[in-house]
């Protein structure tokens, strides 16, 4: 769902369409989300738009690169290792 809502905003049974889920279901995943603060949701009239919040997924991702360099250089000392296990 949030993949879809990095294009576009979209309605609630939009997003459970491809999932073939009952709208009730999405609506559960949707509060989820909401409440996880990565998508916010208006209402017009009596349907139910959901577009993408990306502010906590862009902490999630700088927090992430951190942990992606170090291991990164970790594994990267694995492999020479495992190419030259006499040099250590």
């Amino acid at each position: 769902m949030l993949e879809r809502l990095a294009v576009r905003e979209h309605t609630v049974g939009e997003l459970a369409e491809p999932y073939r889920m009952s709208l009730a279901s999405a609506s559960k995943h949707v509060k989820t989300l909401e409440r996880a603060g990565l998508i916010q949701r208006t209402v017009r009239g009596r349907t139910h738009f959901c577009r993408l919040n990306p502010k906590p997924l862009a902490k999630a991702d700088e927090w992430l690169r951190a942990y992606e360099k170090l291991w990164d250089v970790r594994l990267a000392r694995l492999q020479a290792l495992l190419r030259h296990p006499d040099n250590d």
